[in-house]
């Protein structure tokens, strides 16, 4: 088994070194992948980028066939080219694909929401990721498609599938034609009535071809690694969908 989505302390957002992550999964008996952070043109200037060559230069020495380095880039209209030079240049084992920015605004930002009904910020969102795995085609894996129901400023987060069947079914089909994976987020796998609500996506991912999916925690924390991996794997069962792994940009079978 592999953590498929950690951060270190190379991410802006985490303080965890990684010596610690690694100790960490050891000691579940895991395998990880490193993730840090590279949001080219994030409007917060210098934040949640790095410097690769140095990321391979401190982090290299850790490789081995538990401890795998990728990285997380998001999927942004005005980084294609950067984000695909990255791709190509550097010898990053997992390419992890995400979206935290809709229209050059934060959507962790209060003001993504005002104005807008949840159902207007939701399918912003969600085309928003449409676009984003239709222009970057080398992405090993589409992150946390959940990961508006994180942050979300409405009572009532939930991502509910037969809302916005129409716009997650074309980034599911899109995901399934390319013959990517889809990562199975676990930080709200501890909640029942989300878990509930996945079931619907992922199984539709199943149905429109889908195949495979990763299975991360998105830790930045030593207590998030590997949280809620059961619930996780028995998602994954219940879909027919195979968890597997990256390394060397290839497809592994947990």
């Amino acid at each position: 088994m592999f953590d498929t989505h950690v951060h270190t302390s190379i991410s802006d957002d985490c303080k965890m070194p990684i010596e610690d992550a690694i100790k960490r999964a050891k000691g579940l008996g895991i395998g990880m992948v490193v993730t840090d952070h590279m949001d080219i043109n994030y409007p917060k200037d210098n934040l949640f980028v790095f410097d690769v060559d140095d990321f391979f230069n401190r982090y290299e020495k850790y490789r081995s066939d538990k401890v795998l380095l990728g990285i997380e880039m998001g999927l942004r209209p005005d980084a294609i080219d950067e984000n695909r030079n990255l791709e190509k240049n550097y010898d990053f084992d997992y390419v992890l694909g995400s979206i935290h920015v809709v229209n050059s605004v934060d959507i962790y930002e209060e003001r993504f929401y005002l104005e807008k009904s949840k159902k207007e910020a939701y399918v912003e969102y969600f085309k928003a990721m449409l676009d984003g795995v239709r222009e970057n085609e080398f992405i090993d894996s589409l992150a946390h498609i959940d990961y508006i129901g994180r942050y979300a400023k409405y009572d009532d987060t939930e991502i509910y599938y037969d809302d916005y069947r129409e716009v997650i079914d074309e980034i599911l089909r899109e995901v399934a034609m390319r013959e990517k994976s889809l990562e199975i987020n676990t930080r709200r796998l501890g909640n029942r009535s989300t878990l509930n609500e996945l079931f619907n996506t992922y199984k539709r991912f199943y149905e429109l071809g889908g195949k495979t999916v990763t299975i991360g925690s998105d830790g930045h924390t030593t207590e998030s690694i590997g949280v809620n991996f059961k619930e996780a794997m028995e998602l994954a069962s219940s879909c027919n969908l195979r968890p597997v792994y990256y390394k060397r940009r290839k497809c592994e079978y947990i």
